[in-house]
């Protein structure tokens, strides 16, 4: 069973009913005990680092999460889900996760003609191979909706790339965590083959 964490942060209808299309079963949660018993998570967000990291605080999520990943349990994250994993975020002055050392940096393009935030398809670079992104190509398009991108210190942390201006990480992990920057659910059949090899995923990244 797949836990998608609920911290009034956005998509995780979006997400399950991606999960239902692949028949996978799934539940929304935002009981901390929940995620102490799941064999995966999904941890997506849109919108602000900010209020995410207060409502995972004042639910006690923060410490579920970082107890899910020191158990072993694999997990997912996506978007705001993807960032909250790093150290630190130019978007707020609380402390991150730090799941995964680094900060995320804001766009701030020299040409007028890229807004902020980044949005549309966008192609992808593999880096390194990793099971959750084994039929991920070079070229491959998905789906981002984003102001701010993770920066991890280890650049080894870093599975995928995307240019916007700047060459920024759009795949992220180490050891039991992939993050993606990118809306997998909203990214077609690339994004479903993602979600379904995390499915079966046992957090091992060799």
């Amino acid at each position: 069973m797949i836990h998608i964490v609920d911290y009034d942060a956005g998509n995780q209808t979006s997400v399950k009913r991606a999960l239902d299309h692949l028949g996978v079963g799934s539940i929304i949660t935002s009981i901390p005990d929940d995620l102490d018993h799941a064999e995966r998570i999904i941890f997506p967000g849109v919108g602000h680092a900010h209020s995410a990291l207060e409502t995972l605080h004042e639910r006690g999520l923060d410490v579920a999460l970082k107890s899910a990943a020191a158990r072993g349990t694999p997990i997912l994250g996506i978007c705001v889900g993807c960032q909250i994993l790093l150290s630190d975020s130019e978007e707020t002055d609380q402390r991150c996760l730090d799941l995964i050392e680094g900060r995320c940096l804001r766009f701030k393009p020299e040409d007028a003609a890229l807004k902020v935030p980044h949005m549309g398809w966008n192609e992808l670079r593999v880096c390194s191979a990793h099971p959750v992104l084994r039929h991920l190509r070079t070229g491959d398009e998905v789906y981002f909706v984003h102001s701010y991108y993770p920066a991890p210190v280890d650049d080894t942390d870093v599975l995928a790339k995307c240019r916007y201006d700047v060459e920024f990480a759009a795949v992220i992990g180490r050891n039991n965590i992939v993050a993606t920057q990118f809306h997998v659910e909203k990214s077609g059949p690339v994004g479903l083959k993602i979600l379904d090899e995390f499915v079966k995923w046992d957090g091992n990244a060799c």
